[in-house]
């Protein structure tokens, strides 16, 4: 009865210690739990590009990329800047940050994206973006990382 019982209490011990090692490494890639931000140095037409994420159970659970003006105005909401922008370009920010966001989720860890064509710029941002969140989202570290801009 004594060698079951210890049986027992080593199994339990192993289970108890591999629940810890999965809740400890936040599932994928070891990604830390909360919000991380990062957004480009510069302003780039009057706009200055950020990613934000929330990281829940290690992975990415939603995010926001868009830019905003000096006076915190956010682009998707100019409506004279999609305007024009649809017409030149056939495409608007609040329709390419969607899809760069929505490619983030559906890869996770991919910091390359199919490039919307009209927002090419952007989309090279978007992926220096992604990188500098997911290293931050690795570390645990909330500091907005600032990336320069070429």
């Amino acid at each position: 009865m004594n060698r079951i019982r210890k049986i027992k209490i080593v199994m339990l011990s192993v289970i108890l210690i591999s629940i810890g090692m999965f809740a400890g490494c936040g599932s994928i890639g070891g990604l830390k739990d909360g919000f991380y931000t990062a957004e480009m140095s510069e302003f780039s037409h009057g706009w200055q590009e950020y990613l934000i994420i929330q990281v829940k159970g290690g992975k990415i659970v939603s995010a926001e990329f868009n830019a905003k003006n000096e006076s915190g105005f956010i682009k998707a909401w100019d409506n004279s800047y999609m305007k024009n922008m649809a017409s030149v370009q056939g495409t608007y920010p609040n329709k390419y940050t969607r899809e760069y966001v929505q490619q983030l989720i559906d890869g996770q860890k991919d910091t390359t994206v199919d490039v919307v064509t009209g927002a090419s710029s952007s989309g090279g941002n978007f992926e220096k973006l992604v990188a500098a969140v997911l290293e931050q989202a690795a570390a645990g570290d909330s500091a907005t990382a600032v990336i320069e801009t070429e």
